[in-house]
């Protein structure tokens, strides 16, 4: 985020999805952040909990020093309870689990002196206005307020409660840029979309995919059916648990997986790698969700396609104004190949003093495998992750089962 001459103004910043926003506010924080000072200094409003999670992973890795907490609804309240006996000097949640733990008193809102409102026009979209309006109604009222959007806003509510506000506006359409996004449709034969679906899928082979439908029962009817034709893929959606929810991405980020099919919950706000390919299996409902799904592909000068499914009934929403391809699927269609990554996953993580060297070290050696058979490691508070090549991993799993890694017992398995 750009400092101006204001340098304590209230800023509304208005940058596209996958432009650095995280560290755009997360750096200019710290020049806030005072070592000897007790309680919450900083409080950072999120709509999802990979959000969450992602600038909680974020600043730690930064090394500042601060500590940094976040909670989120599916998380235990008494951990975060716990943490609060020793504040972090920055809060990162949601609005509804924020909005608990100041109701319950857990931590003390008025040393709060920075407010940012990540994905704002998100939280309103989740039906967060009343808890975010009860949190900013209990903060102090000359606060430093930041407010993150990936969409203009024609109204900003009052209760955001923003004085003379500055704006840094980064959503100028046709800026310059070398990456370059296809648009292309599959007309499908009859109402049924996903025979074409899977047809695309086996001509797109590994390349990464994320196939966006507008509700969670679409997702499970579209994965029972590629699992079915034995097509691996990850599913994301709001109704999953916490746990599921993070293992999918885990496993889309380190390769195992090269298609996500998810609700709109994935268009923003998470760490996941370069799409290659956005999959519109039912029409997007709005502008903005349109460009949001798209805006996981064709960044950082990478080119990207998207695909948009129509049936024979369908038409092109007339907010959808690019120039699209039609693509004709062939009849025969090889299956993809799996992954050549798979997913090891360790029973012990930071809470347990493991961290990601130590799980580098005892794989190559106690698993016998090069480094290039070892792909991205995650470490968690009490388990951990790691690609390991699809044809080692249960060769590795046999040699360390039973080994102790940091002389702890640690259960190893394929993750599920």
């Amino acid at each position: 985020m750009v400092e101006t001459s204001a340098k304590k103004s209230d800023i509304i910043l208005l940058s596209p999805t996958g432009s650095g926003k995280t560290l755009g506010f997360l750096i200019p924080m710290l020049s806030t952040l005072k070592v000897n000072a007790n309680g919450v200094q900083a409080l950072i409003l999120v709509p999802s909990r990979e959000l969450a999670i992602q600038i909680e992973q974020v600043f730690k890795q930064m090394g500042t020093g601060f500590k940094v907490n976040c909670c989120y609804g599916g998380h235990a309240v008494r951990i975060e309870k716990n943490n609060f006996s020793h504040p972090p000097a920055v809060l990162v949640g949601t609005p509804g689990r924020i909005a608990y733990h100041i109701r319950n008193k857990n931590f003390d809102a008025s040393t709060v002196r920075m407010l940012v409102l990540d994905e704002f026009d998100k939280s309103l979209e989740f039906g967060f206005k009343e808890e975010m309006s009860e949190i900013i109604g209990s903060l102090e009222q000359r606060i430093r307020r930041v407010l993150i959007s990936a969409t203009e806003m024609k109204d900003i509510p009052d209760f955001t409660g923003l004085y003379k506000p500055v704006f840094l506006n980064f959503l100028i359409e046709n800026s310059p840029t070398t990456s370059v996004l296809q648009y292309k449709f599959v007309r499908a034969p009859d109402e049924d979309k996903l025979e074409v679906l899977f047809k695309l899928l086996c001509h797109l082979g590994n390349k990464s995919a994320l196939i966006f439908c507008n509700h969670r029962e679409a997702v499970d009817r579209i994965s029972d059916l590629l699992f079915k034709r034995g097509l691996d893929h990850g599913v994301f959606h709001g109704g999953m648990d916490q746990e599921d929810r993070e293992r999918a991405l885990i496993k889309f980020r380190n390769g195992s997986h090269h298609m996500l099919v998810t609700t709109d919950l994935a268009s923003r706000g998470l760490d996941i790698p370069q799409i290659e390919a956005i999959i519109h299996h039912q029409l997007p409902v709005t502008r903005e969700v349109f460009v949001h799904r798209n805006g996981r592909t064709a960044r950082m000068n990478a080119d990207g396609t998207c695909y948009v499914l129509l049936s024979i009934k369908e038409h092109m929403p007339p907010f959808i104004d690019e120039e699209f391809e039609e693509m004709i699927l062939e009849n025969s269609q090889k299956l993809p190949e799996k992954s050549e990554w798979n997913t090891l996953y360790l029973g012990a993580g930071k809470k347990n003093n493991i961290s990601k060297m130590d799980i580098v070290g005892f794989i190559l050696q106690k698993g016998r495998i090069p480094k290039e058979d070892l792909g991205k490691i995650e470490v968690r508070d009490f388990n951990a992750f790691a690609a390991i090549k699809r044809k080692k991993i249960e060769k590795v799993i046999e040699l360390i089962r039973n080994e102790k890694l940091k002389n702890k017992k640690v259960q190893f398995e394929i993750a599920k």
